[in-house]
């Protein structure tokens, strides 16, 4: 059985509140699975995210970047919170880390078979873990944002990385998708770029439905996406 429990932990100076999933039938430390939400905040897609990894053998943490209890209600509101951490990558980067150490320390987590996904948003933030040399084995970002930190990592990149991407995104155009291949190339990684065509931004959300923005879901382009992070998944934990 899939169970769903509130977690809260906290830093020095925030509390924060995510979800956590896993299948309670299943004996044994498996591997855990960060999910960053996207610039909304923490939310039940991020949970549900968690539950379906949960039935495919993982633990599944949806975190909290924001702290508990602020999630926006308008896009005015999501853009908001999410500046206070575009502005300070390095505190986005901590909050990261906290939620990364987090999911390590479940009881039913194999704390050396580490990944994480996100989405949007969500997408710059596990970049950005990845960049910071983070001892995990993997991420995915689905239509995430590319942008590096101001801050250089000298330091090795050692998570796998796939990146899942709307060709016709425009918070991601082609320039910046092979930016961001340039960049990891620099860096040594071990990446993967899935560009998929008549697709733009947030195309893994059912409740996104803005085509004069770019911003639509694509059903099939989701459909692939999630195979294909499925399959990244079991190579990069097993």
């Amino acid at each position: 059985m899939i169970r769903t429990e509130k977690i809260s932990y906290q830093s020095a100076d925030d509390l924060f509140e995510g979800t956590v999933s896993w299948n309670d039938s299943q004996d044994g430390k498996r591997p855990g699975v960060l999910i960053c939400h996207a610039f909304g905040g923490q939310s039940l897609f991020d949970t549900e995210k968690a539950q379906l990894l949960a039935e495919l053998g993982y633990v599944g943490f949806a975190l909290d970047l924001y702290g508990k209890g602020r999630r926006a209600t308008s896009s005015a509101e999501a853009n908001s919170l999410m500046a206070e951490l575009n502005d300070d990558r390095s505190l986005l980067l901590d909050r990261m880390l906290l939620s990364a150490d987090t999911l390590r320390q479940l009881p039913q987590v194999d704390e050396n078979r580490i990944a994480a996904i996100g989405y949007c948003f969500g997408g710059k933030c596990v970049l950005d873990l990845a960049r910071s040399g983070a001892d995990i084995r993997g991420i995915v970002s689905f239509h995430g944002l590319y942008d590096p930190p101001p801050q250089k990592a000298d330091v090795p990149y050692l998570a796998s990385t796939l990146i899942l991407h709307g060709w016709d995104d425009p918070l991601g155009p082609p320039k910046q998708v092979v930016a961001l291949a340039e960049e990891l190339s620099g860096r040594g990684a071990d990446w993967q770029i899935c560009a998929y065509g008549g697709t733009g931004h947030s195309f893994s959300n059912p409740k996104a439905n803005a085509p004069e923005s770019g911003i639509m879901y694509n059903a099939e382009s989701d459909a692939r996406a999630w195979r294909a992070m499925q399959s990244f998944l079991e190579e990069v934990l097993r």
